[in-house]
């Protein structure tokens, strides 16, 4: 599914150059889950959002589902990657306007879904997620593992092929933690690749492999 081939991310102040990452290839394949680890500035943060096309490197190639996405033009990279990915966050940004009908309803929007099919899907998801009874509330109604529920629902209203999630129980005490973990494995199981970034060894071990960076390099897989 992904092929990151000898990817470079640095920022240059005062003529001296500073990489985030250096060097790093890392292929996923379609039905894995693989956890990112490492410490606090190891480019945790920016691996996934280059996966995501948040961000760009300075050099190297990345391929999704075979396309080189580099040789695109901008608007086919999120053509080809956006109805793919789905992104999950520490911080959840939920919209605070919407509540959580609307919150889930909003990708499709921007899919441009019909009126119909959009209230089949978000019903399908307030069912599988078990907030039918919450989907009047706003976020801050709610509890922070109930809002990451609602951010994995969101991400999941368009079908997507891989998941992207960056520290998705950071915010999380540990019962709520486990509730998301398993519910990741779940989705795993049937079918969707996952990414995650964690600096929990406990969550990490819910992938099926490990992938360390330090200083911006993958040190080692397994």
């Amino acid at each position: 599914m992904i092929e990151l081939e000898h990817i470079f991310k640095w920022y240059t102040a005062g003529g001296t150059r500073t990489y985030v990452l250096k060097d790093v290839n890392l292929a996923i394949k379609t039905g894995e889950f693989v956890s990112i680890m490492g410490p606090s500035g190891s480019g945790k943060s920016t691996l996934l959002h280059l996966l995501g096309n948040l961000d760009q490197p300075n050099e190297g190639a990345y391929r999704f589902m075979g396309e080189d996405v580099y040789a695109l033009k901008s608007k086919h990279q999120n053509l080809l990657l956006r109805p793919k990915i789905g992104f999950v966050f520490q911080s959840y940004h939920l919209i605070d306007e919407l509540n959580v009908y609307e919150n889930i309803e909003a990708p499709l929007f921007y899919k441009k879904v019909g009126a119909s099919e959009r209230k089949a899907i978000v019903a399908d998801l307030l069912d599988r997620f078990g907030i039918v009874g919450k989907k009047n509330l706003f976020p801050n109604q709610l509890s922070g593992g109930q809002q990451q529920i609602v951010g994995i629902a969101r991400a999941l209203a368009g079908s997507p092929a891989l998941i992207l999630a960056d520290e998705p129980t950071g915010n999380l005490n540990s019962k709520q933690s486990q509730e998301i973990m398993a519910l990741f494995k779940q989705l795993n199981d049937d079918g969707v690749t996952i990414v995650q970034v964690t600096h929990s060894e406990t969550n990490a071990a819910h992938g099926n492999r490990i992938v360390h960076l330090l200083d911006g390099q993958v040190k080692n897989e397994g």
